[in-house]
C-alpha cells in the first residue's frame, strides 16, 4: 500500500511499536484481549444465555446465501461486527493470536460473501428492503455503517497485512465515490449519521488514493447547504421517515439534530445527536490539518470550546438527554436524567486526538484523559461482560423503574444490548490505546497519557528506546527513560502538566529543574543518552470541584477528583437516600486504602446525615427541619461505581458551610 505522509504537525506512533506495561491499564488490556473480545463473538453469535440476541452473524450468513431467514435488528446491525473486527484488527497488531486470526477471517469471508458485485453491502436492505438501499440516508445509516467496515478493513490490515477486508471496504467505497459527489449525475448527498467521514480519511491515508480524502471533503462541505439533501429526500418518499412507518409527517424534522441545520464552518454551538456530532468534528479536524483549511479549524475550535466550557459533564461524557441522546443547551447538565453515552465520551476522545495534533494545547489531552479514566471505562464492568449504555451522574434505582422519564438510566450493566454499539466501542478504543499516549514530531516525542509502555521512535537524527512508567492514577509519579539511543540524541521531550495537578515538578537524572511550559505541556531540549530519565511528580491531592452557577442542577454541590480520577459516592458505602447526605465545606478529606483491595484510593469525610424526627418520618409535608447527624462518607472512584452491590449513586454531593 502507498501511504501517506502525515501532514499533521504530529502524529500518533504505530500501535505495534508501543508495549503497554501499566499496572492499571495492563489488566483492561488484558481483558479486552482475553475476555471481552471472545465474550462480544459470542453475542455476535447469540450465544449470551438471557441477552439480547444480536444475529448480526446470522444476517451476514443470509444475505451471503448461506441459510434462509428474516433480518433482525436495527438498519445499522452490521455495525457491532465491524467494530468487533476493528477491536480484533488492533489487538493482534499488538498481541498475534493465530487462532483468534482464524475466527477474524471467517468472518471477513462472511463478509465478502455477502457483498454485491457493485460493492454495496448493507445486510437490512440487501435481506429486507433491496429496493430502498440509498433512498433514505437521512434515516437509515448506510454510509455510517459502511464508514465502520472502512475503519474495520484498515484496523486490520495494519494489525495483520492481510488485505482481504480492505479490498471489501475499497470496493464499496468506490461505489459510493461513483454514486455521491459534486459532479454531473451524481447524488449531492450525505449520511444523517456521521462515520464515514472520518473513515474515509483513514482508507486515503493508507491507501494514498486521493479520491476517498475528496469524498470525505464533499460530505463535511455539503452538510447544511441548501437547498437542503434531507428534505428533498424527504419528500421524494412522501414525507415519511424510516422510523414511522407509511405515518405521514406534517412537518420536517430540525435539521440541528443531524448538525445539518447550516454549512460545518459556519456552526459555533454543539447540538443535536453528540455521537454524530463528534464523529463529524473528528472528520472536520483532520480535513482541517491535512488541507491547511484555517477557516474548518476554526469552527473546531468553536465547537471544542463549546462542549468543554459549557456542555461536558465532570466525568467528561456528553449528551444531557435521552430524548434523541443529544445535547440540550448550554449549561443544562442534569444529573439523574443525563445520557452520556458511552459511545459519545468516544467520539470526544477521538475529536480531542486530533485537536491535539492541529496544535499542542494541554487541554484537548486533559479531556482525552477525563473521559477515558472516567466515562469510557465506567461503561464496562471488571469482568468484561457487562455494559453501560447511559453513564448517569446519579442513580435512584427505585426512579429508573418506575419513572418513564428515566428508564434508560440503569442501576447495573447490562450483558447486552438490542442497539449494542457501546461494547464493541469500549473494546476497539481499549485495544488501541497505545495509540493514544504519544504523538510525535519531527524532533519532539509528546506524552499526552501516563501509561506505562515501551516505545520506539525517530526524533531527529536519532533512533531512541523510550520506557515511560507510571503509578497513576493511585500515586503522583511517573516518568520516562531512555533505554536505547542511536545518533546524536538531540531531541525534545514534551509531557502534559495535567490541570488536576496544582503543583508539578521535574526532575531529569534525580536533579530537580525548572521546565520550560507551554500551552501545558513542559518541554525539555536536550543530548539524551541511554539511561537518562526524567521523572514527573504530580500533585495528588484530592479537591473540591464547583460548577458554573448557571449549571442549575449543581447548585449548593460539590464533586471530588483526585488525580485524573472523579468519584462517587455509592449506597453500600454510606446511607440511603444519599440526598440526605451533605459534606461540609470545612470537612477534611482523607485518602483511604484496603477496603477493596490494597491499589484502590477511597476518599473519606467526616459528613452530616439529614432525617426526619421519629414523629413526622410518615408525613410528606412538614413545618419541622430535619434532623443533622454524623455520617462516615466514603467516596470511590466513579468509573468502578456498580461492580459491587446495586444501590443509589451520587456524583454531585450536598455542601454545607
Amino acid at each position: 500500500m502507498n501511504k501517506v505522509t502525515s501532514a499533521f504537525p504530529s502524529q500518533p506512533l504505530p500501535l505495534k511499536n508501543i508495549a503497554i506495561n501499566d499496572s492499571y491499564w495492563t489488566p483492561y488490556v488484558e481483558l479486552v484481549k482475553n475476555t471481552v473480545i471472545p465474550y462480544q463473538w459470542d453475542a455476535l453469535n447469540d450465544a449470551i444465555p438471557d441477552a439480547e440476541p444480536s444475529r448480526a452473524i446470522r444476517n451476514f450468513r443470509i444475505a451471503a446465501g448461506l441459510e434462509e431467514g428474516e433480518f433482525h435488528g436495527f438498519v445499522f446491525q452490521d455495525t457491532d461486527l465491524y467494530k468487533w473486527l476493528e477491536a480484533v484488527g488492533f489487538s493482534l497488531s499488538t498481541s498475534p493470536d493465530p487462532d483468534l486470526a482464524k475466527i477474524a477471517d471467517e468472518a471477513i469471508d462472511l463478509i465478502a460473501a455477502a457483498q454485491d458485485e457493485d460493492g454495496y453491502i448493507n445486510t437490512y436492505f440487501m435481506v429486507a428492503a433491496p429496493d430502498k438501499r440509498l433512498t433514505n440516508l437521512h434515516d437509515c445509516h448506510e454510509f455510517y455503517t459502511a464508514g465502520h467496515l472502512i475503519e474495520a478493513a484498515v484496523a486490520y490490515y495494519e494489525g495483520t497485512g492481510k488485505t482481504k477486508l480492505l479490498d471489501v471496504a475499497k470496493k464499496f467505497a468506490d461505489f459510493i465515490c461513483l454514486t455521491y459527489g459534486p459532479e454531473p449525475g451524481q447524488i449531492r448527498g450525505y449520511d444523517g449519521h456521521q462515520e464515514i467521514e472520518l473513515a474515509l480519511i483513514k482508507l486515503y491515508q493508507v491507501t494514498g488514493d486521493s479520491k476517498y480524502l475528496d469524498l470525505s471533503s464533499f460530505f463535511i462541505d455539503e452538510r447544511g447547504q441548501k437547498p437542503s439533501f434531507f428534505r428533498e429526500e424527504w419528500e421524494r418518499r412522501g414525507r415519511k421517515s424510516f422510523w414511522t412507518g407509511d405515518v405521514v409527517q406534517k412537518h420536517f424534522p430540525t435539521l440541528e439534530y443531524w448538525q445539518a441545520h447550516k454549512p460545518v464552518r459556519e456552526q459555533e454551538v454543539a447540538v443535536g445527536h453528540a455521537v454524530r456530532a463528534v464523529y463529524m468534528y473528528t472528520a472536520m479536524a483532520d480535513l482541517a490539518i491535512l488541507k491547511g483549511d484555517q477557516e474548518l479549524l476554526n469552527a473546531c475550535k468553536r465547537l471544542w470550546n463549546n462542549i468543554v466550557h459549557k456542555q461536558m459533564y465532570v466525568n467528561g461524557s456528553i449528551g444531557s438527554t435521552h430524548h434523541g441522546e443529544a445535547f440540550t443547551f448550554d449549561y443544562d447538565l442534569p444529573n439523574d436524567t443525563n445520557y452520556s453515552e458511552t459511545c459519545a465520551s468516544i467520539g470526544l476522545i477521538f475529536f480531542a486526538r486530533r485537536m491535539l495534533q492541529a496544535e499542542m494545547k494541554g487541554e484537548y489531552a486533559d479531556v482525552m484523559e477525563r473521559a477515558l479514566y472516567n466515562t469510557v471505562t465506567a461503561g464496562i464492568a471488571e469482568d468484561g461482560k457487562h455494559y453501560f449504555y447511559v453513564n448517569p451522574m446519579e442513580v435512584w434505582p427505585e426512579a429508573s423503574k418506575g419513572n418513564p422519564g428515566k428508564h434508560h438510566v440503569k442501576a447495573v450493566r447490562q450483558k447486552w444490548y438490542g442497539c449494542a454499539c457501546c461494547p464493541p466501542n469500549v473494546a476497539r478504543l481499549l485495544s488501541s490505546l497505545g495509540s493514544y499516549i504519544f504523538t510525535a514530531s519531527e524532533d519532539t516525542l509528546y506524552t499526552h497519557l501516563y501509561i506505562g509502555n515501551e516505545t520506539q521512535v525517530t526524533l531527529g537524527s536519532s533512533k531512541a528506546t523510550i520506557e515511560l512508567t507510571s503509578e497513576l492514577p493511585w500515586n503522583g509519579l511517573a516518568s520516562l527513560q531512555v533505554q536505547e539511543v542511536e545518533g546524536d540524541g538531540m531531541f525534545t521531550l514534551a509531557v502534559r502538566v495535567p490541570s488536576w495537578s496544582q503543583d508539578t515538578s521535574f526532575r531529569v537524572n534525580g536533579e530537580e529543574i525548572t521546565a520550560e511550559i507551554r500551552d501545558g505541556y513542559a518541554y525539555f531540549k536536550r543530548t539524551w543518552k541511554k539511561g537518562d530519565q526524567l521523572s514527573i511528580h504530580f500533585d495528588m491531592q484530592a479537591r473540591r470541584l464547583y460548577s458554573h452557577s448557571n449549571v442549575r442542577a449543581n447548585a449548593g454541590r460539590v464533586a471530588l477528583q483526585r488525580g485524573p480520577l472523579v468519584y462517587c459516592l455509592e449506597e453500600m458505602d454510606n446511607v440511603s437516600p444519599l440526598t440526605s447526605v451533605r459534606l461540609p465545606a470545612d470537612a477534611q478529606i482523607r485518602e483511604v486504602t484496603g477496603i477493596w483491595n490494597d491499589e484502590i484510593v477511597f476518599l473519606e469525610m467526616d459528613g452530616i446525615r439529614q432525617e426526619e424526627d421519629k414523629e413526622q418520618k410518615d408525613t410528606l409535608y412538614s413545618s419541622a427541619p430535619p434532623k443533622q447527624e454524623s455520617q462516615r462518607l466514603l467516596a470511590v472512584p466513579y468509573t468502578l461505581w456498580g461492580n459491587r452491590t446495586p444501590g443509589e449513586m451520587q456524583v454531585w454531593i450536598r455542601e454545607q458551610s
